[in-house]
């Protein structure tokens, strides 16, 4: 477990340092293209790390808000159980109830952010609570206090603002290439088209940084998820469940996308959205994670 948490930590550095450099790099090209040298590179790193010093502290906040997740009512018996559970499983993982929060939402869901077990916050949405038996939501329940005590959300949910920042400042670099043509030197188109091509592919290469950090992340909280309830069957019927339900939730996003225990993005059918969606999935297949915990 102490080696899964540093494995973790050292994540979370890689992920900040890999997006610094994704930054800066955009900034250099874009100085290029706009005749302001190294000021935009040394512009853009800065900004890159003080969105990282925000992001440790401050993207739980910024997930809930945008998750549109409000603190959970005991007053309802749906998210009274839902506190009881929390409350419980947490105690027999050793570590501080987080914050539970609910999410108007059919489509049948959860997530867990934060940055350690001490500010922690899990959420799901009124769809999960109604359509989970005790036993399902305590799996569901479970697999989010794995992430948090094996510090997954720290690398998770900083990942959800500096993939947010890359794709501003690739959008700010597209809308601003149509002006640059006419404040160029000689090699303006080379470093014009060099400017296109970084902003087209810089969202894509954070995607891909977030799915390199996701998919085996998934499969350990599926079965150190499991060893808190000892009952692998309530994981499995939860995730049959999800498998089964085309619900899309509303909020879910893109950015998002990866701290959801199951995609929240439409990904069945043959539309272009669809097939992009599988295409950067964040998740790994869950039948193949229905299988391996069936073997269990």
């Amino acid at each position: 477990m102490y080696e899964l948490i540093a494995a973790n930590r050292r994540r979370s550095v890689f992920l900040v340092v890999s997006f610094v450099l994704l930054v800066a790099a955009l900034g250099f090209i874009f100085g290029l293209a706009w005749d302001v040298g190294y000021f935009a590179a040394v512009a853009a790193t800065a900004v890159a790390v003080v969105a990282s010093i925000f992001a440790y502290y401050r993207s739980d906040k910024i997930v809930l808000r945008i998750s549109h997740a409000r603190a959970a009512d005991p007053a309802d018996p749906n998210q009274a159980r839902l506190i009881n559970i929390t409350e419980g499983l947490s105690i027999a993982a050793g570590i501080p109830v987080p914050g539970v929060y609910v999410i108007d939402d059919e489509a049948p869901n959860a997530f867990a952010t934060g940055r350690d077990p001490k500010h922690a916050a899990i959420a799901a949405t009124t769809g999960l609570l109604q359509k989970m038996n005790r036993v399902e939501l305590e799996g569901v329940i479970a697999h989010e206090l794995s992430h948090i005590r094996n510090y997954d959300i720290l690398v998770t949910t900083i990942a959800v603002v500096l993939a947010g920042l890359v794709t501003l400042m690739s959008d700010w670099m597209l809308r601003g290439f149509w002006r640059v043509g006419g404040r160029r030197r000689s090699g303006g188109a080379i470093v014009g088209v060099l400017g296109l091509v970084a902003a087209l592919l810089a969202p894509l290469i954070a995607q891909m940084i977030r799915m390199a950090l996701s998919r085996r992340r998934e499969m350990l909280a599926d079965s150190t998820g499991v060893m808190l309830t000892r009952y692998p069957p309530g994981l499995v019927s939860a995730l049959k469940k999800l498998r089964d339900d085309s619900t899309v939730v509303r909020t879910g996003s893109r950015a998002t996308a990866h701290l959801w225990i199951e995609s929240p993005l439409h990904r069945s059918g043959s539309g272009v959205l669809s097939w992009t969606n599988r295409l950067f999935d964040t998740h790994p297949p869950i039948e193949e994670r229905i299988r391996i915990l069936e073997s269990l």
